[in-house]
C-alpha cells in the first residue's frame, strides 16, 4: 500500500497545545459508553444542548448520587461531542453508529476517537505511543504508572513550560487512561500493564478508515491515523484493508500497483442520520 516502502511515522505533539487546552477531565470522566450513548440520542432527537442538559437531569440518566458530579460528568461528555472534528462521524448519526455495533467494546473504540480528539493530553500521550509502536512493536505498550509518568514528563506547552501538575493527579490521570485502555481491548484486565494490539470490530474500523480518510485524503493509506489511534500495528494493515474493501460502502482501486481505498459515497453515509445531520 505504500509506495515508498519505508516505515510510517507520526509527529510528536509537543509544544503544540496552549494552557487552555489541556485539562485533567480523564480523571472525572472516561468513556462512559452508556452514558455517552444516551447524551447522543437525546441530541440526535432534540437538536438542542440545552434541551438535553434539562432532559439529562431531569431523567437522571447519568445515574449519579449528586447533582454536582452529574454536571461534571455532563460538562465532559458534551464537550467530547460539542467540538467534535466534522472528519468523525456526526452526533445524528451516532444513535445509527451504536445500533449497528456488534459489542460494547465496538461502541467504545467509536467513542474513544471523540475522547482522543477533545482531549489534548490523551492525544499527545497516544501519539507518543504509536510512535514507540512503529519503532519498537508491541512491546512498546508499556502502560505502568512509571512509564505513562516518563511521556508526560516530555510534555510541553505551546509556551515552553512543562508539564506541571500534581503527583497526586497525575496519578489518577494515568488510572483513568489504563481504564480506557482496558474499555477498548488494549489491555486485557484491571491488573494488566502490558498492552496489546486490540481487535477491531466493523463499525470501529469504519469510523478509523473514514476519520483517516476525511483527514489525510487520498493517501490515507500511508499513515492511517484512525487506525493508528486504535494501536494497529503497521503488519496489520493488509488484513484491515482487506475488510474495509469488502464492505459495500468502501471501494478498493489500483494505480501502478499501489492500492488505494475510499468511500463509494458519503463516508459515513452507512450510518443513517436522525432527521437529518448537524
Amino acid at each position: 500500500m505504500r509506495g515508498d516502502g519505508g516505515r510510517t511515522s507520526i509527529p510528536s505533539l509537543d509544544s503544540t497545545f496552549s494552557h487552555d487546552e489541556v485539562s485533567m477531565d480523564l480523571t472525572m470522566c472516561g468513556l462512559q459508553v452508556d452514558h455517552a450513548e444516551e447524551m447522543a440520542r437525546l441530541y440526535a432527537t432534540h437538536r438542542d444542548w440545552t434541551t438535553v442538559e434539562d432532559r439529562w437531569f431531569e431523567e437522571r440518566v447519568d445515574g449519579r448520587s449528586t447533582r454536582g458530579s452529574s454536571r461534571k460528568v455532563y460538562s465532559v461528555l458534551s464537550s467530547r461531542f460539542k467540538t467534535a472534528d466534522p472528519a468523525l462521524p456526526s452526533i445524528a448519526r451516532l444513535p445509527s453508529v451504536f445500533e449497528q455495533c456488534q459489542s460494547e467494546r465496538d461502541k467504545a473504540q467509536v467513542l474513544y476517537f471523540y475522547l482522543v480528539d477533545d482531549d489534548a493530553l490523551v492525544r499527545f500521550v497516544v501519539h507518543e505511543y504509536v510512535r514507540r509502536l512503529a519503532e519498537r512493536g508491541v512491546v512498546a505498550l508499556d502502560f505502568r504508572q512509571e512509564t505513562i509518568e516518563s511521556i508526560l514528563e516530555t510534555f510541553h506547552y505551546a509556551d515552553g513550560e512543562a508539564y506541571d501538575y500534581a503527583d497526586s493527579t497525575t496519578g489518577r490521570w494515568g488510572e483513568g487512561i489504563r481504564s480506557v485502555l482496558r474499555t477498548i481491548g488494549v489491555l486485557e484486565d484491571q491488573q494488566t500493564v502490558e498492552g496489546q494490539v486490540p481487535n477491531v470490530g466493523t463499525v470501529p474500523l469504519l469510523v478509523a478508515s473514514g476519520y483517516s480518510w476525511e483527514t489525510n485524503g487520498d493517501e490515507w493509506l500511508t499513515q492511517p491515523t484512525g487506525w493508528l489511534y486504535l494501536f494497529q500495528a503497521e503488519q496489520y494493515w493488509d488484513s484491515l484493508a482487506e475488510r474495509l474493501s469488502n464492505h459495500p460502502s468502501w471501494e478498493a482501486s489500483g494505480i501502478h500497483g499501489e492500492v488505494r481505498l475510499q468511500p463509494v459515497d458519503e463516508t459515513y453515509g452507512w450510518a443513517e442520520s436522525m432527521e437529518g445531520d448537524t
